[in-house]
């Protein structure tokens, strides 16, 4: 969602409650510069010897702090920005990073409060606004939400953290208009870090006419991106264009069945000639696409029947209703912590006598024993060479629950009955309080009523289950 954590100690300043000796001093540079590159480890190593050395050495106990939440250590983290802020009230960056701890905490309100003081004591704090705006998103406060975007952005235009999350506020709230507009500031920032491809051949936004024209459409962020706005080829190749399409190569088996798509490339490989590019995510951008012209087709995805005829065979005769489940996505997601789950959370409230069919690739070490344990669930692992397995198998289920990851995105664009499961504050694409998705007719949201739970959630699952068998 939004830049957490930000380093925004000023190390210009002296900020220590004693005068501090200049070999003090001089490592507690060192650390901070050390800091700024990313090597936490040795960082954190100097900030815990200028402790040993001066207890109340407020700045080290603030990074330290910093940097308990960068490694997700976040009650470590609140105890010591805690004891810098009783040392030294009056500054705003600890009241700022100790939002940002709350945040990740889900103590949501109590974020909020402490951006409040960090802005209190600083009026002039953009970043605060910036991720106030985040914890009130993430409160479903998204008029609230975009009005601290916005003081942010008018007391730093060129924030691009602040525009990046407005946008996705917007797009949540289904403002499509303005809400594609400010996601291209995606590329400005320092949190995403993606890479623009620097092509001679000019991006196309729409405005340009694409009859008798090539053009490369890329991926460029994650494989559920890559399935939800593929659907796009259709739009660009009906104005006339001829459509280059670069995927990664764990989905080119998938994206294969595009009927719309003149030439499918593996990202990395040699490129045929192209007059326009346009990233896929740009693409409802250029079609200035809005609730009501999201191409929607019930099934845009079709599964290799030669998949399918192994994985029919893989999983014999079908006895049971067969059920696929996807639990988790990538560790490495900025999001993960919200949208993932324990198996052993959602196995105890999957009914008896079904045949459930993992869909996971990739096993958390947590979800190992559980999973080993469990006879009722088939799990293949790497037996899945690429997501057109991962297709095969979620056509051979009766329905596919998943939390929001690749495959709820797969599922959908398959047309194949996809329940996913949502926090509270989703991702924007998921939109709030409906319980369907007009980006696919056949995908059923299970929604968090509270921050965290997830509970409900499975309870609600476990009902709609039984109503499978009847």
């Amino acid at each position: 969602m939004a830049r957490k954590f930000k380093n925004i100690f000023n190390p210009t300043r002296t900020l220590t409650p004693n005068p501090a000796s200049a070999h003090t001093q001089a490592k507690f540079q060192q650390a901070w510069a050390l800091h700024q590159k990313g090597q936490l480890a040795h960082a954190q190593s100097l900030y815990e010897e200028i402790l040993k050395m001066q207890p109340e050495h407020y700045d080290a106990l603030h990074l330290l702090g910093v940097i308990a939440g960068q490694t997700k250590n976040y009650q470590r983290a609140i105890t010591l920005i805690d004891t810098a802020i009783r040392i030294q009230p009056n500054n705003a960056a600890f009241y700022a990073n100790r939002g940002n701890v709350l945040q990740e905490l889900k103590q949501l309100e109590a974020a909020v409060a402490s951006y409040d003081k960090a802005i209190a004591l600083k009026p002039n704090y953009a970043e605060a606004y910036a991720n106030r705006g985040n914890a009130l998103q993430e409160l479903k406060q998204l008029e609230a939400a975009v009005a601290s975007y916005d003081k942010a952005i008018a007391l730093k235009p060129d924030l691009a953290e602040a525009y990046w999350s407005k946008s996705l506020a917007l797009l949540l709230g289904g403002d499509f208009v303005d809400g594609w507009k400010l996601l291209e500031w995606r590329w400005s920032s320092e949190e995403l870090k993606l890479t623009k491809r620097n092509f001679p051949q000019p991006r196309w936004l729409g405005k340009e006419s694409l009859a008798g024209k090539s053009v490369l459409l890329h991926s460029e962020q994650g494989l559920g991106d890559t399935i939800q706005f593929c659907r796009y080829t259709k739009l660009v190749s009906d104005s006339g264009a001829r459509v280059i399409l670069e995927v990664p190569k764990s989905l080119f088996g998938l994206l294969n069945t595009l009927s719309d798509v003149s030439d499918l490339v593996v990202r990395g490989s040699p490129l045929p000639a192209f007059d326009y590019h346009c990233p896929l995510l740009s693409l409802p951008f250029a079609f200035n696409t809005n609730l009501n012209s999201i191409p929607r087709a019930t099934k845009y995805l079709s599964t290799d029947s030669i998949k399918l005829t192994h994985w029919t065979s893989k999983l014999g005769e079908k006895r049971k209703p067969r059920i696929g489940l996807a639990w988790s996505g990538r560790p490495e997601h900025k999001n993960d912590h919200n949208r993932s789950i324990v198996l052993a959370a959602l196995i105890q409230h999957l009914p008896a006598d079904y045949q459930y069919v993992s869909l996971q690739k990739e096993v958390r070490d947590i979800d190992k024993p559980v999973l080993e344990s469990s006879t009722d669930i088939l799990h293949f692992g790497n037996e899945l060479d690429d997501f057109a397995d991962t297709a095969a198998l979620c056509e051979l289920v009766d329905v596919v629950i998943t939390v929001d990851t690749s495959v709820a995105h797969l599922g959908g664009a398959l047309g194949k009955p996809t329940w996913v499961l949502l926090p509270f504050s989703p991702d924007w694409r998921w939109l709030l309080d409906r319980n369907d998705s007009p980006w696919y007719p056949s995908v059923k949201l299970y929604r968090q009523p509270n921050v965290g739970d997830w509970s409900s959630v499975f309870d609600k699952v476990k009902a709609d289950i039984a109503q499978i068998r009847r």
